[in-house]
């Protein structure tokens, strides 16, 4: 298990440092908005970043393993009420 299997609930110190990192993210998706930029393609760049950063730190085949849980934490709802984190 990686920092990133844990609810944000679980552990108050992770807690507050993934909502100050989603924060920093979600201000960067409103002042995109804000200049125009639509949101699926910040989305998609933020993706692209992401995944870029991970397979540098992780290295590609742990990122992989990590990237083909997506699929099921998608399905369950993992990142629905993200919609709500929207400015």
């Amino acid at each position: 298990m990686n920092d990133n299997d844990v609810p944000l609930t679980e552990l108050p110190e992770l807690s507050a440092i993934k909502q100050a990192a989603l924060s920093y993210v979600t201000e960067a998706f409103a002042e995109a908005e804000f200049d125009g930029l639509d949101a699926d393609c910040m989305a998609q760049a933020a993706l692209f970043a992401a995944f870029t950063e991970l397979v540098a730190t992780y290295g590609e085949d742990a990122v992989a393993q990590y990237a083909s849980s997506l699929a099921d934490k998608i399905r369950s709802g993992a990142f629905s009420m993200a919609g709500s984190l929207k400015h």
